[in-house]
């Protein structure tokens, strides 16, 4: 089950990639280089910070087709879709409640504590997005008011906690990638936010 989220974490990511591309109307090249970048971005930093050399799409190159399949896809058929970005942001989601497990199993499979391995889970769910905006230079994920990074780290922080008490895999996973997608189409479709930072009145500014 974990092996097919992989998959599904890794094409979705890259499908929104190709959608950024889409947006910026470019060359089928660069569809292919937002998708890829985007699609393993966050798994090749988590495998780097992690210590696990070659990096996943290195030892399995299906990573890569699947990307390619995403930019392909998007290629063809984003002239259909009245609202990218609004579906940006919703694919992106699903693939941040897929990865947020991904990466927490995969800190856990290394032998590391579960805060590594939360902060694998997030760390891997986030930063795919995070580049795919800056190279389409568009407002980034984490700068936009609904929750984000929470919800990654609630998904892994479910996940772990799970593994930790020696539940089935499968429930594991299925739990903690609805808790993450849960909290994530909440953000988007009902606008919420964690409270945000107030300077009290009279604050110098350019102290902070």
């Amino acid at each position: 089950m974990l092996q097919f989220f992989n998959y599904v974490g890794v094409f979705v990511f890259a499908a929104t990639g190709a959608l950024a591309a889409s947006r910026r109307q470019l060359d089928i090249v660069a569809f292919l280089f937002f998708a890829t970048i985007t699609g393993i971005g966050g798994g090749t930093m988590r495998d780097l910070v992690l210590g696990d050399t070659p990096v996943f799409w290195v030892k399995d190159t299906g990573y890569l087709i699947a990307c390619a399949a995403a930019a392909a896809v998007v290629y063809f058929t984003a002239h259909l879709v009245e609202s990218r970005f609004r579906v940006l942001l919703w694919l992106d989601a699903i693939g941040l409640a897929a990865y947020c497990v991904l990466g927490a199993e995969k800190g856990l499979s290394l032998g590391f504590g579960p805060i590594v391995a939360v902060v694998a889970g997030v760390l891997t769910a986030t930063f795919g997005g995070v580049l795919r905006d800056i190279m389409a230079g568009e407002p980034s994920v984490l700068l936009r008011r609904e929750i984000y990074i929470t919800a990654a780290l609630a998904g892994a922080a479910v996940y772990t906690l799970f593994h930790i008490l020696a539940l089935p895999p499968v429930l594991s996973t299925g739990v903690a990638v609805a808790t993450a997608f849960t909290i994530r189409g909440g953000a988007l479709h009902f606008g919420w936010a964690m409270p945000t930072y107030r300077a009290r009145p009279g604050t110098p500014q350019d102290d902070l």
